[in-house]
């Protein structure tokens, strides 16, 4: 396996929307009891001589440590047996779990790869190897690894529950269950496989269907945290949430340290915001930031942050997160902290590059730059250069605050958010252009489509619907459809073409040209969608959005409607539901169509 690379600018690369909770299915941990124990078995004997000796006492000391959790300690006596015999490989693999553990994760594939280069037949470092993989997103990689160690453990129950869930994660649901379900017929008895069939069902949107199968685990095991996590997961979106925050309590006190106790504090956050207890759930949604969340975004800045002083006169730094659609979700509290700040404070606001001009004219008396993203180690780093290039006698900035943090201070109510339609100023030359443009397609509502995210790996591929579902809305009388889905959709455009339905593209980049997406949508007579980053943007600058929400979108915050953006109209279905939903949609069109032709 190669390690990604040490330093990797990932500005342009498709952030994910509100984390979505993701399912713990993946068995094993490269430092549990169990791998400890082996560990110290392999240690056991040893050699007579002086430097052998000493090799051994490092690594025992390693190994002690890990028990202890000290992984950098670890790490370090790892390093010094290394010193001594750079080709052990069971001082590479120690290493390698010390520094998965600290998430030094380049370094722990390379040290990795070492050891199982040196130990091929040890099938340990194999599965060790395919986790760490699968948690980077390597997931063919990981294949091939679960692939590697089965063949030389068939029958691993750990190892195939692994391989189901690569699978999973590639939304190769099929071969996943025949998977588990062969497994099971061996092993009835297992609540991890039980556990595992039912993520592969929610992933898929089946939430009802899933929940025998976590209940089968339970029963099998009542202390199972992952199954715990994954039954509030599906409970949520049935409308269950008492039974989901109960199911997340109950699964956090048994959660692994680190990465599993942060995915589950993430989810509780998420299903806390869902239900309405504002701000307690915004502010344990400050669990995004912590390092142990896969990409978890580390802000590189001088300055300190921000910790609740007063915002009057002083100088801020306003960090936007994660993806687009979320700059667009967060961003609604700017305004906010320039009023507090008021006339003799000073304001940065750090976006995405492609969001700077439209959030310049929105904010006048704010500076706007731009903020870049890289991967160090693994790790995201955003950092922002224009903070660099100020003159020397700027003013100095007393603290950066992340933007979404600002929600649990400014919008501690549902009542407090703003009755209004956007916050943001699409510019007005070019929303002139492309009502030109618009009215050279003839008659007609214009209606700009979209209706995918760009990233459907995993649980993600629930929140979209497949194109040929969208026909009925296509095939609207007295509609004229615009795409401004970005990525190739080339192969859905010949299937609408194909059917007899004609879809314009606008002459831009839909993916980089964000003011002119803006400024078309405001051109159109409606934009509709999944919420995804085109139709937060639309909401933002205030254009009339029809938003397609899943059961379990946090942001509705326990109401009927979307508080960030109250002038969108919502059409809520059930995972399952696609159908009914575009049918409404369709319904909804007609209805609109027939007022205009009215109208006229």
């Amino acid at each position: 396996m190669t390690a990604p690379t040490a330093v990797q600018d990932v500005t342009d690369q498709p952030l994910v929307h509100a984390p979505a909770p993701v399912a713990q299915g993946t068995a094993g941990d490269s430092a549990s009891t169990e791998a400890i124990r082996r560990l110290s078995r392999n240690l056991a004997g040893g050699g007579a001589l002086k430097k052998q000796k000493r090799l051994m006492e490092l690594l025992k000391a390693a190994v002690a440590a890990m028990r202890t959790r000290d992984f950098d300690a670890g790490a370090h006596r790892a390093l010094e047996a290394l010193r001594i015999d750079e080709t052990s490989g069971l001082a590479w693999h120690v290493l390698a779990i010390c520094q998965e553990k600290v998430g030094r994760f380049v370094e722990a594939i390379q040290a990795y790869e070492a050891a199982l280069a040196l130990l091929p037949e040890d099938p340990a470092i194999a599965h060790d190897l395919s986790r760490l993989a699968q948690r980077l997103g390597h997931l063919e990689i990981a294949e091939k690894l679960l692939q590697k160690f089965l063949a030389a453990e068939p029958g691993h129950v750990d190892g195939t529950n692994n391989l189901a869930c690569v699978l999973r994660e590639q939304n190769r649901y099929d071969e996943a269950i025949d998977l588990l379900r062969g497994m099971i017929q061996i092993e009835p008895g297992s609540a991890l496989l039980w556990n595992t069939l039912g993520t592969v069902l929610s992933d898929q949107g089946r939430m009802a269907e899933s929940l025998p199968f976590f209940e089968e685990a339970l029963r099998l095991e009542p202390d199972m945290a992952k199954a715990r996590y994954n039954r509030a997961n599906a409970r949520q979106p049935l409308g269950d949430l008492a039974g989901a925050l109960e199911d997340f309590d109950a699964g956090l006190k048994g959660a692994e340290p680190g990465y599993e106790t942060a995915m589950m504090r993430m989810a509780r956050a998420m299903t806390l915001m869902g239900v309405g207890r504002i701000p307690e759930g915004f502010q344990e949604y400050e669990v995004r930031l912590d390092p142990d969340m896969p990409d978890a975004m580390h802000v590189v800045t001088a300055s300190p942050r921000r910790t609740g002083e007063p915002l009057a006169g002083r100088s801020v730094l306003i960090v936007g997160e994660q993806g687009l659609a979320d700059e667009m979700v967060f961003g609604g509290c700017v305004g906010d902290v320039i009023e507090a700040a008021g006339p003799d404070g000073d304001v940065h606001v750090a976006v995405e590059p492609r969001l700077v001009s439209l959030f310049q004219r929105s904010f006048p008396s704010a500076k706007v730059i731009g903020h870049r993203t890289v991967r160090i180690n693994g790790r995201l780093h955003r950092i922002i250069p224009d903070l660099d290039d100020r003159a020397e006698d700027a003013r100095p900035i007393d603290f950066w605050t992340p933007m979404a943090t600002l929600l649990a201070e400014f919008r501690p109510t549902v009542e407090s958010f703003p009755d209004r339609a956007g916050y943001l100023t699409s510019d007005p030359a070019r929303v002139a252009r492309w009502k030109a443009e618009l009215e050279t397609l003839g008659p007609g509502l214009k209606v700009g489509l979209h209706w995918k995210s760009l990233i459907l790996t995993g649980s993600r591929g629930r929140y979209f619907s497949s194109f040929d579902r969208w026909r009925p809305v296509l095939e609207t009388p007295g509609a004229v459809m615009v795409n401004l889905q970005c990525g190739d959709v080339s192969a859905d455009l010949a299937l609408a073409e194909a059917a007899g339905v004609s879809i314009w593209t606008p002459p831009f980049d839909l993916k980089d040209d964000l003011e002119d997406l803006a400024a078309m949508s405001c051109a159109l007579d409606l934009v509709i969608g999944p919420g995804i980053a085109g139709t937060n943007i639309a909401s933002a600058v205030g254009a009339n959005v029809w938003m397609l929400t899943a059961p379990d979108d946090w942001h509705l915050l326990n109401t009927d409607r979307y508080p960030f953006y109250p002038r969108t109209r919502l059409f809520r279905r059930a995972f399952d539901g696609w159908p009914a939903c575009i049918d409404e949609v369709r319904a909804a069109l007609d209805e609109v169509v027939a007022k205009r032709g009215n109208a006229a």
